[in-house]
């Protein structure tokens, strides 16, 4: 009997990569990953040509304009890669029989909240990347009601550009850093993210609707900051900041906490405490 397959966009970044690295641990799954280069999301002739060539069970969407502060100045973009490139790519799904699992961020959120975001509480987000990201999520599943959409906050791995890899070499450079105290989430490692998606996508029910996935506990950028110098043993003196100390083009939500009931529920996904999966990353990065 053939393997499932899983084709995987934006293959280039971090969480796509993070899939691949735990494909292996999926042997009865087969996995086809897609750079931009490959098959641009927002190219709807490319992408029907793709899905007929390779006939996808499942297509995990990791592709996204993920640049938040040039979102601000390149509205088009933003909302050609995440919003309408995602109603394509929903519709292609849906005509084809192709389970559409989807990537969402926090940012959907306006951040006032006390408590952990529900996937049911209302979005309003404050920047542009979070508009864009919000308006593909209504289309996705318009336009294929099967979706399921997995909204996530502060990823990072040993993958790409993130928080804890250029903590760990300005730690290195510098004597001292500013680290903004008055954003409040949880870090989400995205190999710990791609194992939730992979539970959901070999489990016997496919439930479509938005889930909420980063790893357990709350902290600061600034608390985030101290533990990644804790465990690499760096001398760099940390200085905790507010958010006005460093003013972006884009609005940063100053609560980004997600409530994962959800997924545990519905799924039984087991999500790991964010200071232990923090010391897998780095060790990784340390043994290079």
């Amino acid at each position: 009997m053939p393997k499932p397959k899983i084709l995987v966009t934006g293959a280039g970044g971090q969480l796509a990569k993070s899939i691949a690295d735990v494909a292996p641990v999926y042997s009865g799954l087969e996995f086809v990953f897609l750079t931009k280069a490959d098959m641009p999301i927002d190219d709807h002739a490319k992408v029907e040509a793709v899905f007929e060539a390779v006939q996808p069970q499942f297509c995990i969407n990791c592709a996204a304009y993920t640049a938040v502060d040039k979102a601000e100045s390149d509205k088009e973009s933003a909302f050609l890669i995440n919003a309408e490139s995602v109603k394509a790519l929903a519709k292609t799904c849906a005509g084809r029989q192709s389970k559409l699992l989807h990537i969402s961020t926090d940012y959907v959120f306006n951040g006032s909240s006390a408590v952990p975001y529900k996937e049911s509480d209302p979005v309003d987000p404050v920047n542009i990347y979070g508009a864009s990201k919000a308006k593909g999520e209504v289309w996705a599943i318009a336009y294929d009601p099967e979706t399921i959409i997995i909204r996530t906050a502060w990823v990072y791995s040993e993958h790409g550009n993130n928080f804890v890899k250029t903590m760990i070499r300005l730690m290195k450079e510098k004597e001292q850093l500013n680290i903004v105290d008055d954003q409040v989430g949880a870090p989400t490692y995205a190999p710990d993210l791609a194992h939730a998606i992979m539970k959901m996508i070999s489990s016997v029910h496919w439930l479509p609707g938005i889930y909420h996935y980063c790893n357990e506990g709350r902290i600061s950028w600034y608390d985030f900051a101290l533990t990644i110098k804790e465990l690499t043993g760096a001398n760099c003196l940390l200085h905790p900041v507010p958010t006005t100390a460093y003013p972006t083009p884009a609005k940063r939500p100053a609560y980004s906490l997600l409530d994962t009931s959800k997924i545990r529920e519905k799924y039984g996904v087991n999500i790991p405490l964010w200071k232990e999966s923090l010391k897998k990353c780095i060790h990784n990065l340390q043994q290079g």
